[in-house]
């Protein structure tokens, strides 16, 4: 997938903002204000294409151990976040499903009080 096309689908999930929160270069994806996936820019431009994702524990060693395009999530907790090398290795339906596994562990995390805020903003 392209930049463009993983900021579409990025965008495109339930409530979603993206942001530079940190910096001009890590453009983050959040729901409720929690971060679901981030893309490094300069290392895209570089040719370094990646998104980081959450993921669960088990799953995200599985992964790591299954494909030497996904490692631990850079800068992020690496028990719950991978990083996803875009270098030809997956398919775009398998990069959907895990930004939709990340989306929905953030999304799951989300107390009452912010699901209702969220339901008072315009999708």
């Amino acid at each position: 997938m392209e930049l463009d096309e993983l900021y579409e689908y990025c965008s495109s999930k339930p409530y979603a903002t993206s942001g530079f929160p940190f910096d001009e270069n890590l453009m983050t994806f959040q729901v409720g204000g929690k971060i679901f996936a981030m893309i490094a820019i300069h290392f895209w431009e570089e040719g370094n294409r990646n998104i980081i994702l959450k993921c669960p524990p088990e799953l995200a060693q599985e992964l790591r151990e299954q494909y030497e395009d996904i490692t631990y999530g850079y800068t992020m907790n690496k028990k719950h976040w991978n990083t996803v090398y875009l270098r030809g290795a997956f398919s775009p339906s398998q990069l959907i499903e895990w930004i939709d596994l990340s989306y929905d562990l953030v999304y799951d995390t989300l107390t009452r009080k912010e699901l209702i805020n969220l339901a008072k903003k315009p999708l």
